[in-house]
């Protein structure tokens, strides 16, 4: 394998959507890099100001704080996140939901721990959860409360799509060589730098000391990670109650955001219903670590895995 020509790359960060979101570009040209990683940076910037729910007039909060009945004119990029998050909602059969907010709220005591809820409680959090309470209006970015009336949080998935922008405009840029990340939760990889075979990066097993299960090399594609430490902490739904397993799961797709979404929703499906999704979007790839070690398929691959792109 050809080495990375480190000369050439240029990284740069920037702290936005409460994480640190950075961008490795490589290029001839280090001040024409960082005019793009700037010009990103604020790319970001704008669309926090859209997509986060802690931000008073934000879209998703006047989304949020809509009756039923009601809406709101978006932003272009709003619409199109959440035109994305429906579309998960409906490939993994409801187990992508950005609209859980009031089941995480009555689960979740405010430091996070897990807490009891009553029967009561929790059935009438799931009367206000469902994406398909939502409805969207081409053409005119209109979105209707029509049910619930729901709780947005994008969470994760609102910071993939910030990635795939900044991505783009990268492109833009005809900066197509270049690596950003989120946080390091979901990174997504353009052309390979120089000759070599694609941007490196491994997925290790929590589980067995962070062995390492699999060498990538990234070009064009997003990988995200969701696992042990958040996954107690993850509501399914469908059954309106936290997951009750320790996993770990990777989702490989063409981009950051569904990467994103697919790498929670592979948590909550079994193997069977995350094999389906592979073969409906054979651009997407499932790698799922379960922590039992005598099951001979606690590390499984689904999808078209290759050992490199």
């Amino acid at each position: 394998m050809t080495q990375l020509p480190f000369d050439k790359i240029h990284s740069f960060d920037h702290k936005a959507m409460a994480t640190v979101f950075e961008v490795f570009i490589y290029s001839d040209d280090a001040r024409y890099a960082r005019q793009a990683a700037d010009e990103a940076f604020q790319l970001v910037d704008r669309l926090e100001q859209d997509l986060s729910r802690y931000i008073e007039n934000s879209d998703i909060s006047r989304i949020n704080n809509l009756k039923i009945g009601e809406s709101t004119i978006v932003s272009l990029d709003t619409f199109e996140c959440l035109k994305k998050c429906i579309e998960l909602y409906q490939l993994t059969n409801g187990a992508f939901d950005v609209t859980i907010g009031h089941l995480v709220d009555v689960w979740l005591n405010e430091d996070n721990t897990l807490r009891q809820p009553t029967a009561e409680e929790v059935q009438a959090a799931t009367q206000k959860c469902g994406l398909y309470h939502l409805a969207l209006e081409e053409g005119t970015f209109r979105v209707t409360m029509e049910g619930g009336p729901v709780s947005v949080d994008l969470g994760g998935f609102g910071k993939g799509y910030a990635v795939d922008q900044m991505a783009a405009l990268m492109c833009e840029f005809e900066l197509h060589s270049h690596v950003i990340h989120s946080g390091t939760s979901s990174v997504l990889a353009g052309e390979p730098p120089g000759e070599s075979q694609g941007w490196p990066l491994t997925l290790s097993n929590p589980f067995q000391q962070h062995n390492v299960v699999k060498k990538l090399f990234l070009q064009n594609e997003a990988v995200s990670g969701s696992g042990l430490q958040k996954g107690r902490h993850i509501i399914d739904p469908r059954t309106a109650r936290p997951l009750q397993k320790d996993v770990v799961t990777w989702a490989l797709a063409r981009n950051a955001a569904a990467s994103d979404g697919l790498s929670t929703a592979f948590m909550i499906l079994d193997t069977d219903e995350t094999e389906s999704i592979c073969r409906k979007r054979p651009d997407v790839r499932a790698a799922i670590i379960r922590d039992k070690p005598e099951e001979q398929d606690r590390v499984l691959f689904i999808g078209d895995w290759k050992e490199s792109k």
